[in-house]
């Protein structure tokens, strides 16, 4: 098994990276397999000393030549220690000689045998210390560089066995509890990619993100109430909108002049038919007998009513107009495509010439024009229209 430098967790001697922490193996030393070290012989072993002679049944004569004066050690008294030399390097030492022993001569008449007392060992010569060598002197140490403790390697109970899932990366089969391929080191245990978060949720303030229920039901109540009040201006604020919408587009655009296909009138004088209040001419008219009476034009097909031009009057010279009578009131009934009806009163000045009415309408398909107030009226003098004119927006 080879430890990992970093965890210290046991890996196979194949992986290139460890199954715990994916750290390489490449830079940790593989486990040695030597055979441990025989032991180192010792120095040479000193000779022991001869054993005394064992007793026989011949007594020993004492030697001729001069025994070695021994001192006998006192009885309960314990010998004393000799100082020891001090320690050196073992030296081979041979060992001293003994004594060659003496034949013993014949006794004539056998004795008592008289007790033999061993022999001390021989003593090793005293040998002389050699002198210490001069000590260095003392200079400045760089501190050596602290050693971090290795890592405790886990032993591993069964051997590992490769037949896991492969690796997503390059395919190498791994052990299940792996979290790491042991040969490009890429995690096996992939991360679901969260869900992208909505449109609405990368816009402040909704962008912020928040801890597990810190306000959440408190922003989705208020996201609600937000959403309400909008539906609920917009429906209150629909008709003005759009209004506002189709005047800013009858202000940029363009007009033009439309003509009624049918031109009615609820009653008329003689020689003044309501045909002449759309001709184009200004110095014929429609005459309404009384107040009251009404103008109806219709047209062919829906259109958005811009505006309404009005000449008042016989005439648009001014002497002319001041000998007729002419209205001063009016109301424009609008008819729309769905039925719907709109009113709207128009308030003439007296003097000659156009006078420009803004409506603004859709889906118009037909325009009344009922009289109700006149100037200059008299016996013999009808109500006088010298022409009405109608744009739409193109």
């Amino acid at each position: 098994m080879r430890s990992c430098p970093a965890c210290g967790t046991a890996n196979r001697e194949d992986d290139e990276f460890c199954g715990n922490c994916g750290s390489y193996l490449g830079w940790s030393s593989r486990a040695s397999r030597n055979a441990p070290a025989a032991a180192e012989p010792l120095g040479p072993a000193e000779p022991a000393a001869p054993a005394a002679e064992p007793a026989t049944g011949t007594p020993a004569e004492p030697a001729t030549g001069p025994a070695p004066e021994t001192e006998a050690p006192s009885a309960g008294a314990p010998p004393a220690p000799r100082p020891e030399p001090p320690a050196e390097p073992a030296r081979s030492r041979a060992p001293e000689p003994t004594a060659p022993p003496v034949a013993p001569a014949p006794a004539p008449a056998p004795e008592q045998p008289a007790a033999v007392r061993p022999e001390p060992p021989a003593q090793p010569a005293p040998v002389r210390p050699e002198p210490p060598a001069p000590e260095a002197p003392v200079v400045a140490v760089q501190p050596a560089k602290p050693i971090a403790r290795r890592p405790v390697v886990r032993p591993v109970a069964a051997d590992e066995e490769p037949d896991g899932p492969p690796c997503p990366a390059c395919g190498t089969p791994n052990l299940p509890g792996r979290r790491f391929c042991r040969r490009c080191a890429a995690p096996l245990q992939t991360r679901e990619q969260p869900a992208p978060l909505p449109w609405w949720r990368t816009v402040w303030p909704f962008r912020r993100r928040v801890r597990s229920g810190s306000g959440r039901a408190l922003r989705r109540i208020l996201l609600v109430l937000a959403v309400v009040g909008l539906l609920c201006a917009g429906f209150l604020l629909l008709p003005a909108g759009r209004y506002v919408f189709e005047d800013v587009r009858d202000k940029l655009g363009g007009t033009a002049e439309i003509s009624p296909s049918e031109v009615t009138a609820s009653a008329h004088a003689p020689g003044h038919p309501a045909s002449a209040a759309t001709d184009g001419l200004t110095n014929k008219y429609w005459a309404a007998p009384t107040l009251g009476s009404s103008l109806r034009c219709t047209f062919d097909k829906p259109f958005r009513l811009v505006g309404v031009v009005v000449y008042p009057g016989v005439s648009t010279e001014p002497e002319e107009f001041r000998q007729g009578a002419r209205p001063t009131r009016a109301d424009l009934i609008i008819t729309k495509a769905d039925g719907e009806i709109q009113e709207k009163t128009v308030t003439l000045t007296d003097k000659p010439g156009k006078q420009t009415v803004r409506t603004g309408i859709s889906d118009v398909v037909s325009v009344r024009l009922v009289l109700k107030a006149a100037s200059g009226q008299g016996e013999g003098r009808p109500i006088a229209v010298g022409e009405v004119e109608f744009f739409k927006r193109t």
